[in-house]
């Protein structure tokens, strides 16, 4: 079958489903773990001639230092714009502001706030675990639209759901292991 519509409904749920752990991806490395990281930034928008525009696009982000980041504006006339928009991202950080540069020392983490950002860590890992559900959930009606509509057998219609429950699988392990790793690199003093 050329065009077989119950692979097409598998490989949608497959896509749908990277897309969930590619985001978690993103939103870990958002999260402190202990040094320094531009990536910590990454989510920092800054109101930019009356536009919410992110951080990278008006200032370039560096970590010469396990404890500091600095932020080198491309524009001088946006440095209060970055500080208030690094304030408001509620990261927990304080920007200096010298006039050339937006110093950031990051402060060393304390126990409960390490186990707090595990927290946040699990937290959102068990997000993209319900979004990945969700999306086989979906796909699994589908399926049985397309078994009935096509006249399929229940043959297909298990192998169908078997290689679903792989693909949700492969990708919820995917999930755990970056929160494993991320874990460790929190809990990592």
């Amino acid at each position: 079958m050329p065009d077989d519509p119950i692979q097409d409904v598998l490989d949608d749920a497959e896509d749908e489903m990277s897309e969930s752990v590619s985001y978690l991806r993103s939103q870990l490395r958002t999260i402190r773990a202990g040094r320094a990281s531009p990536a910590m930034l990454e989510n920092v928008t800054v109101d930019y001639y009356g536009s919410q525009t992110p951080l990278e696009q008006v200032a370039s982000v560096s970590a010469p230092q396990p404890d500091l980041i600095v932020v080198q504006p491309f524009d001088r006339n946006a440095m209060e714009d970055i500080e208030r928009g690094i304030m408001t991202a509620d990261l927990g950080l304080n920007p200096n502001n010298d006039g050339e540069k937006i110093r950031i020392p990051i402060p060393p983490l304390s126990e409960e706030r390490r186990k707090e950002l595990v927290e946040t860590s699990r937290e959102r890992a068990e997000e993209t675990k319900i979004s990945i559900r969700n999306v086989r959930r979906d796909a699994k009606n589908e399926i049985e639209r397309v078994v009935e509509e096509e006249n399929l057998s229940e043959d297909v219609y298990y192998g169908a759901e078997e290689d679903l429950q792989e693909i949700t699988d492969a990708h919820t392990e995917r999930a755990d292991a970056l929160l494993e790793q991320k874990k460790e690199q929190i809990m990592d003093v």
